[in-house]
């Protein structure tokens, strides 16, 4: 009889404590608003960043009123899971000016020991964290055209980038770093020389390319083991009207990828279509290709011979399946990171 009413008060206490802990496990909000005018949770987009729960595992979804923004935003490394979403591409606008040789006010240095910003320091916002996604907004760098000033930096792995407006001029998107992924959708990227470069494998899919000089759109630096580099999907490609003659690529690094495929592309882009830096050994170990490309900068007979034109074999090693092949056969769920729900 006591071994029972032991039994009975263990597991009562048992019972009592799951629901204390229960009850004390703290509940994280999942949406936020940011607004300038002081009406929504937070008046800066940094300040939101900062606030969330590190290495969450759960989706927090940051909503951004219209307003110019002007920040350096960082979502770092432990800050993952963000959807920011602005009220609309047009009205809500992150903006800053750094550029590669501006010195850092007050006379500070970086990690590095320099005093003065480079390439991999000027930009605007620089997501380091995975799964992020960015929608409906603006990033841009407005130094002008004073050499390599980033507004987009990306180091996370799977990014998504989803009817934003990109402005800058050289470099204006960094997709950064070598064995990561990243997808763009329904943006409008512009910018003059190499405006969009890095080692990432990123897909592009039915955006507009504004080239604003004569210049090279691309410089991937694609390492050598990775599949893939930039791939173009149902793109245009448009100029201002001082830009008339723009390479679709040149190689940051030997080994670079990338291909469009059924691109419209205006009269701007070169015959030749493709540059090697100025060494053609670049050209034994690059692909460059194209497959369906339209308009009157389509030009494959007066392709530079280096370059491939794919045929609908190849085009076949071409999905988002295979392109963004899932790295974790445990969650199929995972091979659909880019699917914004």
């Amino acid at each position: 009889m006591k071994i029972l009413i032991y039994l009975g008060m263990l597991l009562s206490t048992i019972g009592v404590f799951a629901q204390n802990k229960a009850a004390n496990t703290p509940k994280y909000p999942t949406s936020f608003t940011v607004a300038k005018d002081g009406s929504g949770d937070f008046k800066s987009i940094q300040e939101a960043v900062n606030s969330f729960r590190d290495h969450s595992q759960v989706r927090v979804k940051l909503y951004i009123k219209n307003g110019i923004y002007e920040e350096k935003v960082v979502i770092p490394s432990w800050k993952p899971n963000i959807h920011i979403i602005g009220e609309s591409k047009d009205g809500v606008i992150i903006t800053g000016n750094d550029f590669s040789g501006k010195p850092y006010p007050n006379g500070l240095k970086d990690a590095t020991g320099k005093d003065k910003f480079s390439t991999y320091t000027s930009h605007t916002v620089l997501v380091d964290a995975p799964d992020i996604i960015i929608e409906n907004l603006t990033i841009q760098n407005t130094a002008g055209r004073v050499g390599q000033a980033v507004a987009l930096h990306v180091e996370g792995d799977r990014f998504v980038c989803k009817n934003c407006i990109l402005l800058g001029n050289q470099d204006t998107l960094y997709v950064a770093r070598e064995g990561t992924k990243q997808y763009f959708q329904d943006c409008h990227i512009e910018g003059t020389v190499d405006y969009i470069f890095g080692k990432s494998t990123a897909v592009f899919q039915s955006c507009t390319l504004k080239s604003l000089s004569n210049s090279y759109l691309t410089a991937a630096a694609t390492p050598p083991y990775q599949a893939f580099g930039f791939v173009f999907f149902d793109c245009k490609l448009i100029a201002d009207s001082t830009a008339q003659k723009v390479y679709l690529g040149r190689p940051w690094r030997p080994h670079a990828k990338t291909v469009f495929i059924r691109t419209a592309m205006d009269k701007h882009i070169a015959p030749a279509g493709w540059d090697n830096w100025g060494n053609s050994e670049n050209e034994k170990t690059v692909i460059y290709a194209e497959y369906q490309s339209t308009g009157e900068g389509a030009k494959p007979e007066q392709r530079v011979a280096w370059s491939k034109q794919f045929n609908n074999k190849i085009l076949k090693q071409y999905s988002l399946a295979n392109i963004f092949a899932n790295d974790n056969p445990e969650k199929p769920e995972s091979s659909n990171w880019f699917i914004i729900q």
